[in-house]
């Protein structure tokens, strides 16, 4: 490719950048000698342009594609999914703000306009520096469902890139470094990356005090829903479940109420894949089980005032709504500190096992925190990450017939009703659609890559539906099939089953805290 052409592509990138309010009215000239330093040019730049010369794009994508491409043919770089991420990144980092700019800005706008204004225009900065892949987002498959407990909510998650085995040997070869010690540490802002971790020069977060501690707020790059953000702490400290963590979850609604915030629990098996670092989850999003109903009320006599309520949900799930975040604290910390310490060994809940000379923990929690109006809404999803020979995954955790689907951690996200299903599933779901609606033979379905997983589910389809669906017919049944078997999954996972025996445990342990049934 012509350096005159690449170039004219530089000029377009700064014009993108002034136009997304990365690049401000003096940065031009310095942000172009870095690209021009990263891509070894020499000759003279082009004509400068601006916004009325050409339609800007609202991706830089595509721009950022021919750059990598010219990159790819000097051989500046290897032509890989992993080479050309580290690049486009580093050529992102040269038309980006501060991260103290980007931090006063933040701050600037939530004084004098609105917290709301503040969180969409640095969505908007994450968006526009390509931190958040657009365009691979825009891959994942998104649907919603009927279940038994509302609408179910699925991903099948597409945008992270698979790497070719070149580049995972590749990766193996590269010496390991602990710097940034994970991929939530305050490090990351700016960091160029490696084959094993991914370049973060377009990365800029937001410092919160939160009980009078340093956190930080950053979006996720691969955004499962509506504004999708990470509140980590500032040092590089495990996550605990305890007092703080629910006086941290109500700070923070506190002061972004427009946001709900949760927490992975803190055990392996029912938590998320980084537990060595403290962090929650939150965004602007209301999920399925935020509009459960309650099926059954509830009150502690020391907490007169914290409405406590059964919700009718897959996962058994304890909500607490209170106006004075005190109350709803020190309710949820007696909650807490019953469930570590309870066992019922009729249901298979036993909060302890003996490992030679140790106990080791089983039960945890899973909190939500949401502001509805000027009360705090805590849920609390109660959590077991005891195995047994007969389920050596976990007894409460996607059972084996299931694995089919999910047999991945249930985490937060997916405890709230959202499914994050693997990327494999789209092109084997794609051969049983063509199946159910006649186009292929059960002997071609059979041949398949990946479907001997799927044919006793198949069997239960055919069974069902019939294989002359038209293919609207088909798409339909897939789609509610798939949410019915993510109920399942979260139904596994529940400590508590939603039948009669369930509910008189459920009601043993309430019972065990303090809490009474209202009689209504």
């Amino acid at each position: 490719m012509e350096v005159e052409k690449i170039n004219q592509v530089i000029e377009k990138l700064l014009v993108y950048g002034e136009v997304n309010n990365l690049l401000g009215k003096w940065d031009r000239i310095a942000a172009r000698n870095q690209i021009r330093d990263i891509l070894k040019i020499n000759e003279s730049p082009a004509e400068a342009l601006t916004a009325e010369d050409y339609e800007v794009p609202e991706a830089p994508q595509a721009l950022l594609d021919q750059l990598l491409d010219f990159a790819a043919a000097k051989e500046l770089i290897n032509n890989n999914i992993t080479e050309r991420d580290l690049l486009d990144a580093r050529i992102m980092g040269a038309l980006m703000p501060r991260q103290s700019e980007v931090a006063a800005r933040f701050h600037k706008t939530a004084e004098e306009i609105g917290i709301k204004k503040a969180t969409d225009e640095y969505y908007s900065l994450a968006q526009a520096s390509n931190y958040i892949r657009q365009k691979r987002v825009a891959r994942d498959l998104n649907w919603k469902a009927e279940s038994d407990y509302g609408q179910i909510e699925i991903t099948i998650n597409l945008s992270k890139p698979e790497k070719d085995p070149e580049e995972i040997a590749k990766a193996r070869k590269e010496e390991q470094s602990n710097y940034p010690k994970c991929y939530l540490c305050l490090e990351n802002v700016g960091f160029s990356g490696s084959l094993n971790h991914p370049a973060r020069q377009n990365h800029r977060v937001i410092p919160l005090k939160l009980q009078n501690e340093d956190w930080f707020l950053q979006y996720s790059p691969y955004v499962y829903y509506n504004e999708h953000c990470i509140v980590f702490h500032k040092e590089h400290i495990p996550m605990q479940i305890n007092k703080n963590t629910f006086a941290v979850l109500l700070d923070f609604i506190d002061q972004l109420p427009h946001y709900f915030i949760g927490s992975n629990a803190d055990l392996p098996l029912v938590g998320g894949s980084i537990l060595n670092h403290d962090h929650y989850q939150g965004g602007r999003h209301i999920f399925p089980m935020a509009e459960a109903e309650a099926e059954e009320f509830y009150q502690h006599p020391t907490f007169p005032d914290v409405e406590i309520s059964r919700i009718k949900w897959p996962m058994s799930v304890i909500r607490l709504k209170a106006d004075v975040r005190e109350d709803i604290i020190n309710l949820a910390v007696k909650i807490l500190d019953n469930w570590r310490q309870y066992s019922d060994p009729e249901l298979d809940i036993l909060a302890f096992s003996q490992i030679e000379d140790r106990q080791k923990a089983h039960n945890t929690i899973t909190p939500i925190a949401r502001k509805k109006d000027s009360s705090y809404e805590l849920d609390l999803v109660l959590r077991n990450n005891r195995k047994s020979k007969a389920y050596p995954d976990g007894i409460f955790h996607p059972h084996q017939e299931l694995h089919h689907i999910k047999k991945e951690n249930i985490g937060l996200i997916e405890v709230m009703g959202r499914a994050i299903l693997p990327g494999r599933l789209k092109n084997e779901l794609n051969v049983i659609y063509n199946y159910l609606s006649g186009q292929i033979r059960i002997d071609e379905l059979k041949e398949a890559d990946g479907l001997e997983k799927h044919l006793q589910w198949v069997s239960e389809l055919k069974r069902k539906h019939g294989i002359n669906l038209t293919e609207e017919e088909a798409e339909k049944v897939i789609e509610v099939e798939i949410a019915g078997k993510f109920s399942q999954v979260l139904e596994d996972a529940g400590v508590y089953k939603n039948n009669p025996i369930g509910y008189k445990g459920f009601e043993r342990f309430l019972a065990a805290v303090g809490i009474e049934k209202v009689e209504l």
